[in-house]
């Protein structure tokens, strides 16, 4: 089957594909993918940072790197039905406005609603903490050191309407050690998670093509 790429352009480093990146808490994988940004011959630039956290660590990293930063936390006076629609409804304005090719989530910690992951599919791209679609969820790390696996890993995928069950882009393996707690295989994953992430988004980003699932 004839795969296509998920970007209708190539990105050069003149002309870089435009990304925002999405993260809720300390900002580590964006600030490895800003890094991963500045060298020579990247085809890929973000010019947006959004977070739903006025106390996100990722926020500082924004800054270093000059990137703009929309917090755009929800509104709890709305009734509760109402609150994820207005929160992405704003942060679709942003996208729009900063004219966002892909967008990256980087520990964002809300589940996005199907009418935005359809408005931009297959333009979403995660990274998840295990090797999918094993452990599929919030708390991966947990559940795998439960099952006494002895292999774990992250995953890149597509985002779809499902938990984390959207294409599979690109994985790395990482060992499960019966000491290990949440803390340390969480490290040891998310030392991969950085090195993968941006590799990945180099290979979307120059025309890489991709066979979706059904």
């Amino acid at each position: 089957m004839a795969g296509a790429p998920l970007i209708p352009r190539i990105g050069t480093p003149e002309n870089p594909i435009r990304i925002a990146v999405l993260f809720s808490g300390s900002g580590t994988g964006a600030n490895a993918l800003f890094h991963h940004q500045g060298k020579v011959g990247c085809t890929h630039k973000t010019v947006l940072s959004i977070t739903n956290k006025e106390d996100a660590g990722g926020i500082g990293f924004a800054n270093e790197y000059g990137i703009p930063v929309k917090i755009e936390n929800i509104d709890l006076s709305l009734p509760k039905q109402e609150r994820r629609e207005d929160q992405e409804r704003r942060i679709m304005k942003h996208i729009e406005h900063y004219d966002v090719e892909v967008i990256i989530l980087s520990g964002y910690m809300r589940i996005l609603s199907e009418y935005f992951v359809s408005t931009y599919y297959p333009k979403i791209l995660n990274i998840h903490p295990s090797l999918l679609p094993a452990f599929p969820g919030a708390d991966a790390h947990s559940d795998v050191l439960s099952s006494r696996v002895r292999v774990s890993g992250c995953t890149v995928h597509v985002v779809d309407s499902g938990m984390d069950s959207g294409t599979i882009l690109g994985q790395c393996r990482v060992p499960v050690f019966a000491e290990d707690s949440h803390a340390i295989l969480a490290k040891r994953v998310q030392v991969e998670e950085h090195r993968l992430y941006p590799k990945i988004i180099d290979l979307i980003c120059s025309g890489h093509q991709v066979v979706l699932d059904d």
